[in-house]
């Protein structure tokens, strides 16, 4: 499967993903740290991918959606962008709301299917 293809997969499988340097854990980054805080303060289960463990991911996810720095954050399919955005959102209260609604959707398809 192409790089492309899996990076795919990874954002359509996961209402919400963070594509970052390290684990949520484990951060390998001050970006990565504060971008996954974002998502943690949400309060709403997330997927990660570790992109220093995967060095295709790694080399390629900024073609994907022509994004070039790390952390990347995808809410329902959409890059949402890097760490700064997500702080920007957290504190105007924009995203919580966005990111129960992605788990909410996700979870109604799910239940459809």
């Amino acid at each position: 499967m192409d790089v492309l293809e899996r990076i795919d997969q990874f954002v359509k499988a996961n209402p919400v993903i963070i594509f970052m340097k390290g684990t949520p854990q484990f951060p390998s980054c001050g970006f990565s740290s504060r971008a996954s805080e974002a998502l943690k303060a949400c309060g709403v289960p997330f997927g990660y991918v570790n992109v220093l463990s995967d060095p295709e991911i790694f080399e390629n996810l900024p073609r994907y959606r022509d994004w070039p720095t790390f952390p990347q954050i995808y809410i329902d399919g959409e890059l949402i962008g890097g760490c700064d955005i997500t702080l920007e959102m957290l504190d105007r209260g924009e995203l919580q709301p966005l990111v129960e609604q992605a788990v909410q959707k996700k979870s109604l398809d799910n239940g459809a299917s």
